[in-house]
């Protein structure tokens, strides 16, 4: 096979794989009327292992896809470019990076000397400690920017704190929150984190009015989702940030938001994020990757590119469902940064489906196909 061929081939799978519901393309019980004992291409997944098996490849790679990273394409592979790539490898871990180090140290020793006397002097005064810790987490978050050399392009109005309003975006990574929280002091809804990210998760960011989960424990969500609405209806809170698709995908695409924002009875701020890879895919693959090396990998590179773009307030629409609010708010934000929508929930990327239901199911449909059959 040609390389031209190649390509065509491999675009052709690409775009089957943009859409991997095949249920969408199957026709239901209730759409059409079908002959007695007529087999169908349902059943004949249900029934059968290998199909079964070869479909559910495709569903799962097409899921996958949203949550690989991309490696660059070679471009060392002559003698006139090696050099060219050796001297920008010397310039990067040599140069580049131990002023960068030098730049972060800096940034958290002026943080820590001013952070810690006021959290611990100024307990009696609310409003002036909350005043100075939120000017001191976005300085010490614009450190971090600096790390990396982040060019980052901001689009739109910058966010007030105003009661009865939640901001959401689509989530790469935990650095998200870091370019949107060096521009306003945002409270997240994140994940809590072992290790020093669980250390400053617990202690500076709490001060910003920060709320943490645990997706193991089930009475988190009711937790959650009480703290939530109080924070909401706050005058003087932090403007209140949610990823609602609940994990980081790779800046391609865009997994189903969870509904929980929406429910709030109050404005949703869309934001919508876009890396450029040209320099480094700053998407953060956890199962793979501690947050650490993370970061080392970005503060290793040439630069960390992004455009942010702060979108115009939606309210849910008269006999519109959180559900359809949600995706409506997703649309905006995925034709925004140029992303692409896909039908499935991020917490698959953690759980499965049972074996035990699939063969369940399985197991009904070949009934009822004999049962067909003995009829006929």
């Amino acid at each position: 096979m040609s390389s031209t061929e190649g390509k065509m081939v491999t675009s052709r799978s690409e775009l089957e794989l943009d859409h991997p519901n095949i249920e969408d393309y199957l026709p239901s019980g209730s759409s059409i009327n079908e002959p007695r004992g007529k087999l169908r291409l349902r059943d004949l997944l249900d029934i059968s292992p290998t199909l079964t098996e070869a479909a559910g490849a495709i569903v799962d790679d097409s899921f996958t896809r949203c949550f690989k990273s991309n490696p660059p394409e070679p471009w060392n592979w002559n003698i006139y470019l090696f050099p060219l790539w050796c001297c920008g490898v010397v310039v990067r871990y040599c140069l580049l990076f131990p002023l960068r180090c030098i730049t972060l140290a800096f940034g958290w020793f002026i943080f820590l000397s001013t952070f810690i006397p006021v959290h611990s002097l100024l307990k009696g005064q609310d409003r002036l400690r909350k005043k100075i810790e939120r000017v001191l987490v976005e300085m010490i978050c614009s450190f971090f920017v600096a790390s990396w050399t982040g060019v980052v392009r901001y689009h739109g109005p910058r966010p007030s704190i105003r009661p009865k309003q939640v901001y959401v975006a689509n989530h790469t990574s935990m650095i998200d929150f870091i370019v949107l929280e060096q521009m306003t002091a945002f409270a997240v809804i994140m994940q809590k984190h072992p290790g020093w990210v669980g250390l400053l998760q617990s202690t500076i960011l709490e001060s910003v009015g920060c709320i943490w989960f645990n997706r193991s424990e089930a009475k988190d969500r009711e937790i959650v989702a009480r703290k939530l609405r109080n924070h909401v209806q706050g005058t003087d809170n932090n403007p209140l940030l949610i990823f609602p698709e609940g994990t980081c995908v790779n800046n391609n695409y865009t997994v189903m938001f969870k509904k929980g924002a929406f429910e709030l009875d109050c404005t949703v701020c869309p934001i919508a994020i876009k890396y450029n890879k040209i320099f480094v895919d700053a998407f953060w693959n956890s199962r793979k990757q501690s947050f650490t090396m993370h970061l080392l990998q970005l503060m290793t590179s040439w630069a960390v590119v992004c455009e942010v773009w702060y979108l115009e307030p939606q309210t849910i629409r008269p006999g519109e469902t959180a559900i359809e609010f949600a995706e409506r708010v997703r649309d905006m934000i995925s034709h925004r940064a140029g992303l692409k929508k896909v039908p499935w929930d991020g917490y698959l990327k953690y759980s499965r489906p049972s074996s035990k239901h699939s063969e369940r199911k399985q197991q009904s449909f070949a009934e009822s196909i004999l049962a067909r059959l003995e009829d006929k």
